[in-house]
């Protein structure tokens, strides 16, 4: 009989004493054949800055071959995954069959249910548009203001806040990006501007989902991290609105509309604050979303904005002319035919899909929508184990039929299609004509989710993570950098959360028992900073990028789109930092719960 070996978290293979008989593979013959099992190691190499060196070059990798370099976001997400196989292999020691079978299955989840989320989002607006009524959905936000930069916090900030709660996704950047073109914005300027609102709604995006997680993989009671995230997100609340308007109009869109900035920041943070702490923090988003438009409507009642004429002609200007050969004309808009039915028809898709998804929420319903779904076995990966030792989450594969927000979707849009009296034909046209032209972004998008699967089976972002950690005191400035690395790479806060939750909440017994906070205290912290951490690491992740792309039409503009966002996730994160460590001080320690 042949021994079994397995990858232990030293270099190489090892031989093991004492072996169980059931961890052995029976074939029909009855014949034993070799077992490998892989348990990943933080630090392969026995020096954790070295580690963290190795495992930050596919991150390095896709900043420079997209950002500095102007690669095609597919060939610089094909060359930035095989950087990680490598590193995997090489320096981490994974099997190479793992490796391979590990990217396989996180390219096919990034096909399905990402990109087909993203495509419905698309096939549901493409729907609307050639019904001809997204025309009257466009004349009505002028209803409520002639000024592009108050409908543009409207539009990005808050509905895409709504989209977020919903479904996230990608669905918010690429809804919202495209209505802003819709009313005027250059292509680049509506895809950053939607980017950037796309933040903080994010830690309390599809229903609550990534801080449930967080507190969940940290060993959390949710009703202590939740509060957490809500209040770090708040204060980012007061600063969005502002570079949005930086954005849209420069000093001048700062200088003429602060106060419905300074307003909507307010609000929605205020709402989120009391929200997060309430047994519905899942719908902290929808409340936050919801309650600020209705205010702002009453606001804008008793205050106008100077020099929106002047800005819609500005707001078409192209942000890089390179790239943006068709500039955006300034259009007058007639509101004079619009009646209440018209209105009521042209927000039929979005009252759809609170309605789809609202009722997707029920838990009777969810569980419902859950049976359908599919589990099966991963080829290849029935010895990858956790750094505990457990059996890892990939050695299995589910198909998620109907309960992933592509299904609710396409249901949206076919429901749409028959309202506004869409044949099915043309209907199902739109979807074959977007997924052609789809295909190098959902190319793109697989690619990034097989780097982020290989990086964290193989541990990679362990120990990019095992490295900030050292910092020690310190630790709590540095601790929304691990939120923002895993959203970088893995494009969800929600998957940075079942990263790097667990190693937070491990720094907060370690740095707590000394601290202003506690030891518990300092736990809700570390796990809610990271939870908030992500919500800034959004806006560079290429998966992100890619759906900006598409969603204006400049497919293989994500280097551009990168180089123009880059600075603001930078601003954000360096403020968020700041608050977070101050959190863990007595100067703002009143914060935690």
């Amino acid at each position: 009989m042949v021994l079994p070996y397995y990858w232990s978290d030293q270099i190489g293979p090892t031989l093991p004493t004492v072996r169980r008989p059931e961890a052995m593979v029976e074939q029909r013959s009855s014949s034993m054949v070799l077992l490998q099992t892989f348990t990943p190691s933080a630090n392969p190499l026995g020096s954790q800055w070295l580690s963290a060196l190795l495992a930050v070059l596919p991150v390095l990798a896709m900043l420079i071959t997209l950002g500095a370099l102007r690669w095609k976001a597919h060939l610089a997400g094909l060359f930035s995954w095989g950087v990680a196989l490598i590193v995997a292999i090489t320096a981490f020691h994974m099997p190479i069959g793992m490796a391979i079978s590990s990217s396989a299955q996180g390219f096919l989840y990034g096909l399905f249910p990402i990109s087909w989320i993203l495509l419905g989002a698309i096939w549901m607006y493409q729907v609307t548009v050639i019904s001809g009524r997204f025309d009257d959905l466009r004349r009505t936000f002028f209803l409520i203001s002639d000024d592009p930069r108050v409908l543009g916090i409207l539009i990005a900030f808050c509905f895409g806040g709504l989209l977020e709660a919903l479904a996230g996704f990608g669905a918010p950047v690429a809804i919202a990006a495209a209505m802003l073109i819709a009313i005027g914005f250059g292509k680049l300027r509506g895809a950053v501007t939607a980017l950037v609102a796309n933040t903080v709604p994010v830690a309390f995006g599809a229903v609550g989902l990534p801080v449930l997680m967080a507190a969940k993989t940290g060993g959390l009671d949710v009703s202590m991290v939740a509060p957490v995230s809500a209040r770090i997100c708040a204060v980012l609340c007061l600063v969005v609105p502002f570079l949005m308007l930086a954005i849209m109009d420069g000093r001048k869109g700062v200088r003429e509309c602060w106060p419905f900035g300074l307003f909507v920041g307010i609000v929605f943070g205020v709402t989120k604050i009391i929200v997060g702490g309430t047994p519905v923090y899942n719908l902290t988003e929808i409340f936050a979303a919801v309650v600020t438009v209705a205010l702002s409507l009453l606001f804008l009642k008793a205050w106008k904005p100077k020099g929106g004429r002047e800005a819609a002609e500005r707001i078409g200007i192209p942000m890089d002319p390179a790239v943006e050969t068709e500039p955006v004309e300034a259009q007058e808009v007639d509101t004079s035919d619009l009646t209440g039915n018209r209105i009521f028809m042209a927000l039929v898709p979005y009252i759809l899909v609170i309605v789809v998804f609202g009722i997707a929420a029920i838990p009777a319903v969810k569980e419902g929508l859950k049976t359908a779904d599919t589990k099966m076995a991963w080829p290849g990966l029935s010895g990858l184990m956790t750094t505990g030792g457990k059996a890892a989450a990939h050695q299995s594969y589910t198909w998620q039929w109907l309960s992933q927000p592509g299904f609710l979707l396409a249901v949206v849009a076919i429901l749409v299609g028959l309202i506004y009296k869409v044949s099915l034909s043309d209907v199902f046209k739109e979807l074959w004509v977007n997924t052609k032209k789809m295909k190098f972004s959902m190319l793109t998008i697989g690619l990034v989710v097989a780097l982020a699967y290989v990086m964290g089976d193989s541990g990679q972002t362990l120990a990019l993570g095992m490295f900030i950690a050292g910092a020690g005191a310190l630790y709590p400035f540095l601790a929304p950098i691990l939120g923002w690395i895993g959203t970088y790479v893995t494009g969800s806060d929600t998957s940075a959360n079942i990263l790097f939750s667990g190693l937070q909440s491990s720094v907060g017994q370690q740095v707590g028992a000394g601290s202003h906070l506690g030891v518990e205290g300092m736990r809700h912290l570390l796990v809610g900073a990271g939870a908030s951490g992500g919500v800034v690491g959004k806006m560079i992740s290429p998966q992100s990028l890619t759906i900006a792309a598409t969603a204006i039409g400049l497919a293989g503009g994500e280097s551009v789109i990168l180089r123009k966002v880059f600075k603001f996730s930078i601003i954000l994160l360096v403020l968020m930092c700041i608050i977070v460590g101050l959190m863990s001080t007595p100067v703002l320690g009143w914060m935690v719960p």
